[in-house]
Formats: C-alpha cells, structure tokens, sequence
C-alpha cells in the first residue's frame, strides 16, 4: 500500500423511531382483556426519547441557543420542527432530575478549605435579578435572586453561612457579614483598579503599589512565609503614601452622613481596612491570587443574556442555573457532559451513582 487518506465527516443526521407494539387479547379463561404494558417512560402514543431531550437542553443552557433557533436547527438537520414548549418542558424535566445532584453539589462545596463567589445582574421578567455562585476547583453551585447583597447571601438558597475555609470575592461589602469567615480578595480586580488609576489620574503611589503586588505575586510562598514583616511593612508605608496624595472625603451639600470620596481614596481605605485579606495569598497556600474561578463560571449567563435579550420567567432562570451548575460541575471532572444529562434523564448520574 503506498499511501492511505482519511476523510473525516458528518453521516446525513435522522432521527431514529422506536416503535412498541402493545398487543392487546381476551382471556379465554376470565373473558377479561388485557393489554402489554409499555416500556417504562414510553407515556404517550408519539414523544422524544430523552437523547432528543438531552440536546435540546445542552444547546439552550450550555451553547446559550434560544428555543425558536433550536426549533429551526432541528428542522434544518431532521426534518422536525420540533415544538418550543417540548424543549422547556425537556428542561424542566432535567432541572427536577438534578435535584439530588445539587444538593451533594452544595454539600462537597461546603466541605472545601477554600472556595470563591460572585456575583453578577441578569434580565429576569425585563427585570433587574442577580445571579450568584459559590464555587471550587471541582464543583459549582449557581442560584437567582431578586437582590444582590445580604438578604441574597443570607437566604435559604445561600450556602455561604455553612462555608467555615477561606472564601474569595471581589469585596462586595455583603460578603463581610459572614464573620467565621477567612476572606480574601481578588489581586485582579484590585490590580484593574490600580490600572485604571496610573492612567487617568497618573498616580504615583498606585503604580508602586501595583509593582510592590506583582513583586510579592512572584515570590515563592515558602519565601513570602519568612518575608512576611517586610512585606506586611511595605504594604502599609505605600497605603500610607496614597493616604497623604489622595483628596480628603468632602461633605456633599443636601446630602445627610454623605461623604464623596475620589476613586482613588475609596481604593487606599480599602486596601488599609482589608489589608489582610487582600494579602492573603501571599500567606496561605491554599488561597489564589484571583477570583477568576467564580467569574469564569458566571460568565456564560452574561453571554446567554446577551443573545436572548432575558430570561421570560423566574422559573425559566432557575432552570438555567441549576442545569448550568450540574454542566460546569460535569466539565470541571472531565465527564462527557452529553451522556451525563442523559444519564439524568435515566434518573441517574456520576454524581449520584
């Protein structure tokens, strides 16, 4: 043989119909008559079996497609315009499936030694809601809410009051309300910050400490471990600097207990006031540098906002969140996450397994 040459490509794609014939018959003996009995799940003369049910839920949660444009794929590739209320109703179905997965979901996330949260605003309704997740290395727990901050955090489908490790966040004031909580913040976002400082205001003390961060950042933990009072010193003589350089708070007239404060100084009377958690990665292993873990995993939804305009019903945003959390969870474990929600569908997965 001299050579040989492959072609990969596509099978012309059909949907593949079982049919189950129940016989029906008299009972000779009795004269009572009887009929088989089909097979479990099979409820109703013509339906999608749950392969069908599984891509329809996987392209509108995961690949963020709207039903009308599932219902024309589907026409395009089979022939079957399947109908937008059979892809919500596939939805709903997988969403009371993976009731018991979140809950072990919630469970492992609780357990973790360190995890990060954030959060970020969807249209619910035409309405102003917020998405929030709690999330680790390995699993990944979203929900809705109609707020953002402490009655959200502090609500029945929160789990950050059962965490007892580290939690990083982006120092949203509400996240300090769980004080048995070791906190730390994200170096990205205070980095931005910095960025954002050096360019519009040219400003002398966040360029150093910008430096003075990403100098520590590289140091290898053991050495930042030895280093610590040096480092810690040199935290506060830059925050102090800043402190000087950076207007004073100014009462704003007509304005009661008011008082406007410059980016910059909001930005050096945080760093002063967290200085711990904000230097917690330089400290403890088990802590990161960023909260790019949490952001990544409400990233989609602002990509999926962005192609449907908004979610058409709170429940509708449930759904998503719930089937979100089970695909990112799936992924992070390096499972197939078609054959997993199918699997769903069976009333089983590798997490209940």
């Amino acid at each position: 043989m001299a050579e040989t040459r492959q072609v990969f490509d596509l099978p012309k794609p059909k949907l593949e119909v079982t049919a189950h014939e129940l016989l029906k018959g008299k009972c000779p003996v009795c004269g009572k008559w009887h009929k088989g009995v089909a097979p479990e799940g099979v409820n109703a003369p013509v339906q999608y079996g749950h392969g069908v049910k599984t891509l329809t839920t996987l392209l509108n949660v995961d690949y963020r497609i709207p039903f009308k444009k599932i219902q024309t794929l589907f026409s395009d590739l089979f022939g079957y315009a399947i109908n937008e209320s059979t892809v919500y109703s596939a939805s709903r179905q997988c969403y009371k499936g993976l009731k018991e997965p979140m809950e072990i979901i919630k469970s492992k996330i609780t357990e973790a030694m360190t995890a990060h949260a954030d959060e970020t605003g969807i249209r619910v309704e035409e309405m102003l809601r917020w998405l929030h997740v709690a999330t680790t290395e390995l699993y990944t727990y979203l929900f809705v809410h109609e707020k953002r901050g402490r009655m959200a955090l502090e609500s029945e489908q929160s789990i950050l009051d059962k965490l007892t490790g580290w939690l990083v966040h982006d120092c949203w004031g509400s996240y300090f309300n769980f004080n048995e909580l070791h906190h730390a913040l994200c170096g990205a976002h205070i980095l931005r910050e910095l960025e954002g400082l050096i360019e519009n205001q040219q400003s002398k003390w966040s360029k150093v400490f910008k430096t003075y961060l990403m100098y520590v950042f590289e140091i290898p933990l053991e050495e930042r471990i030895k280093r610590r009072r040096q480092i810690e010193a040199r935290y506060t003589l830059i925050c102090g600097m800043g402190e000087k350089v950076e207007p004073p708070p100014i009462k704003t007239a007509g304005q009661k207990g008011r008082y406007k404060r410059t980016k910059g100084r909001n930005l050096v009377e945080r760093l002063i006031r967290e200085k711990d958690a904000v230097l917690a990665f330089a400290f403890n292993q088990e802590v990161p540098f960023t909260n790019n873990l949490a952001e990544r995993d409400v990233r989609p939804a602002k990509v999926k906002i962005k192609v449907s305009n908004c979610f058409r019903t709170f429940e509708g945003a449930e759904i998503y969140a719930r089937i979100a959390s089970f695909v990112s969870t799936t992924r992070k474990h390096d499972k197939n996450v078609f054959s997993e929600l199918c699997n769903t569908f069976n009333g089983y997965n590798f997490l209940t397994r």
